[in-house]
């Protein structure tokens, strides 16, 4: 039976709540923070409430991995993705206001049932993937404080 493995990371934004998750869930502003060799595709119209599902591929010329992935939690501030394919697990957002902004925690947690892909994954992909988590979550703050202050400015007389 393979082994589970969890990564998690967390940042600090300076933007509301609503903001921060409005940049996970609505997909254009997903896909400025999202890794550029991976897309969220949705299986039939866009919806990030429970049993929306999603296909996220990366996109490497001819094979094309994908993730089939199912919303499977869904509240104001959280959103979990569980996902089946060459990794199986789930992907949780949690938005936590804080005196601050936003505290924005992400727990990937996943099983690879095959052990040679498990074996690879572990020896090449693992610190790459950790890294590009890290990534994509500066890449998200950036995201939600520009479109945090643009709402500000808009309120502002």
């Amino acid at each position: 039976m393979p082994s589970s493995q969890v990564f998690e990371q967390s940042i600090n934004i300076s933007a509301s709540a609503t903001t921060v998750e409005r940049c996970i869930i609505d997909r254009d502003l997903m896909h400025r923070w999202l890794n550029p060799s991976l897309r969220c595709d949705p299986v039939g119209g866009w919806n990030t409430d429970v049993g929306g599902k999603f296909r996220f591929v990366l996109n490497i010329p001819v094979v094309e991995p994908t993730l089939k992935a199912v919303v499977i939690e869904r509240e104001p501030g959280i959103i979990v993705w569980g996902f089946q394919g060459f990794f199986q697990g789930s992907d949780r957002w949690e938005c936590q206001p804080t005196a601050e902004g936003t505290l924005l925690l992400n727990r990937f947690e996943f099983q690879i049932p095959n052990p040679l892909i498990e074996f690879g994954f572990n020896q090449f992909a693992a610190t790459w993937t950790k890294a590009d988590m890290q990534a994509q979550l500066r890449r998200l703050k950036r995201v939600a404080e520009e479109q945090y202050q643009g709402l500000r400015s808009v309120k502002s007389p």
